[in-house]
């Protein structure tokens, strides 16, 4: 389970999920910084990331596109990468359930 992390989220994010997320990375690390989001989409969709972001960009792209790639939409306030990475692992159960059905697109999560 691969995630490609937006640029809306922290850089160390990537690396402090990695036991979770095997091979997960920051869109900064692959050149994708400043890239529009048809060049992340496509990157994601051709080297197998899921996208997460807390843009709404990527959750009206997987509407209308479909999968690959598949989008998780994090709809949570600013917070410090800790915060964020035990949120993410809290949720480990629905993502990985989310990833492995090959009929959804969008996960969207919610902060409680």
């Amino acid at each position: 389970m691969k995630l490609l992390l937006d640029e809306n989220l922290p850089p160390r994010l990537a690396d402090v999920l990695q036991s979770e997320f095997s091979g997960s990375i920051h869109v900064h690390s692959c050149g994708l910084g400043s890239a529009d989001d048809e060049a992340i989409w496509e990157y994601a969709r051709r080297e197998g990331f899921t996208i997460v972001s807390k843009d709404s960009d990527f959750q009206e792209r997987s509407v209308l596109c479909g999968s690959p790639p598949k989008v998780i939409w994090l709809r949570i306030p600013n917070s410090s990468t800790s915060e964020i990475a035990a949120w993410i692992r809290g949720a480990l159960p629905v993502i990985q359930g989310f990833i492995a059905d090959p009929d959804e697109t969008l996960l969207v999560l919610n902060r409680r």
